[in-house]
C-alpha cells in the first residue's frame, strides 16, 4: 500500500543515507522497506518540534495550506475567508494563515466541539456545523458582505452553498473533495457554477506535488508562525500498523480530529 512516512536508516550501502539518518518518503504501509533512496528525503529532526509536526505543520499538509492559500487565494486585509473541512490538518492551517494575513475567517466544520475548537482555539471568527442545518443560510448569516476566498477541502453541496455567496473576483482555491471520493454515482456539477462567470471569479486546483520544489520558501514563516504560537494544530494518532485500514475510515467518517497519523513503531 504506497504511503508517505518517516522512517530511520538501519543499513545502508550508500553514503548519502548513512545509518541512522531520519529519512521522509514514500516508505509504503510496512515495518522496513529496501529502497534505493533516490526519492527520499533525509533531514534532522529539531529536538524541540514533536516528529509528527513534520508531517503536519512541517510536512506536506503546512506545505498545502501556506502555497494554497498564498498563491491562488491571494488573501487581503479585511477579506472574508471561507474553509471546509475547517477542523482537520490543511483547513485548520489555512485558516489560520488567513487570520496572520488579516482576513476575517469562517470555518465548517462536522460537530459543535470542533467548531468550538476552532474559534476558541484556533480564533476563527465563526463557525458553521455543517450536520446542523442548512448551510447556504448558516453561510449567508455568517457572512454578510459575501465571500471573497473559498478554501474548498469537500466539494459537493457544501462548495456549492459557497459558490452562491461569492463577491466580485472572488477566488476558489480547490485543494479536495473528500465528499465524492467515494461517491459511486456520476456526481453533478456545482448548481451555482454560474456565478463563477457573472462574479468574474476564478478558481483554481492545487496538489502539493507541483510545489515541493519551493518547500524550503515556506519553512521560514511556517516555522516563525509556529514558535509564536500562531499555527495550532491536533495531531491524531493511531497506535498500530494494523490499525491503518480503521484510521483512514476517519477521514471519510469525519470522527478524525486534526492531522491523522499512523505510529508503525516506536524506532
Amino acid at each position: 500500500m504506497r504511503g508517505a512516512a518517516i522512517g530511520v536508516v538501519e543499513k545502508s550501502r550508500t553514503t548519502k543515507l548513512p545509518v541512522g539518518a531520519t529519512v521522509q518518503g514514500l516508505l509504503g504501509w510496512q515495518d522496513y522497506i529496501v529502497d534505493t533512496g533516490e526519492f527520499l528525503t533525509v533531514f534532522e529532526p529539531d529536538p524541540s518540534i514533536p516528529l509528527p509536526e513534520y508531517f503536519n505543520t512541517f510536512g506536506h499538509i503546512g506545505l498545502t495550506a501556506y502555497f494554497a492559500l498564498l498563491g491562488i487565494g491571494d488573501p487581503q486585509p479585511g477579506e472574508t475567508l471561507v474553509v471546509s473541512a475547517a477542523a482537520g490538518a490543511v483547513g485548520c492551517l489555512a485558516g489560520q494563515i488567513g487570520k496572520i494575513k488579516g482576513c476575517r475567517v469562517v470555518g465548517i466544520a462536522g460537530s459543535d466541539d470542533k467548531c468550538r475548537w476552532i474559534t476558541d482555539t484556533l480564533g476563527f471568527d465563526a463557525a458553521i456545523n455543517y450536520k446542523s442545518g442548512s448551510v447556504a443560510e448558516q453561510l449567508a448569516e455568517k457572512c454578510p458582505e459575501g465571500i471573497d476566498i473559498v478554501f474548498e477541502n469537500v466539494g459537493g453541496s457544501i462548495l456549492d452553498a459557497s459558490l452562491s455567496l461569492i463577491n466580485m473576483k472572488a477566488r476558489i482555491v480547490l485543494c479536495g473533495l473528500i465528499a465524492q471520493y467515494n461517491a459511486t454515482d456520476p456526481v453533478p456539477g456545482p448548481y451555482n457554477f454560474i456565478n463563477i462567470l457573472n462574479q468574474r471569479a476564478r478558481i483554481e486546483g492545487f496538489i502539493i506535488m507541483d510545489h515541493f520544489h519551493r518547500a524550503g520558501e515556506a519553512m521560514g514563516d511556517l516555522g516563525a508562525w509556529y514558535s509564536e504560537g500562531r499555527l495550532k494544530s491536533r495531531l491524531d494518532i493511531v497506535d498500530g500498523l494494523e490499525n491503518a485500514v480503521e484510521a483512514v475510515n476517519r477521514l471519510f467518517d469525519g470522527s478524525n480530529k486534526g492531522k491523522l497519523l499512523v505510529k508503525v513503531s516506536d524506532g
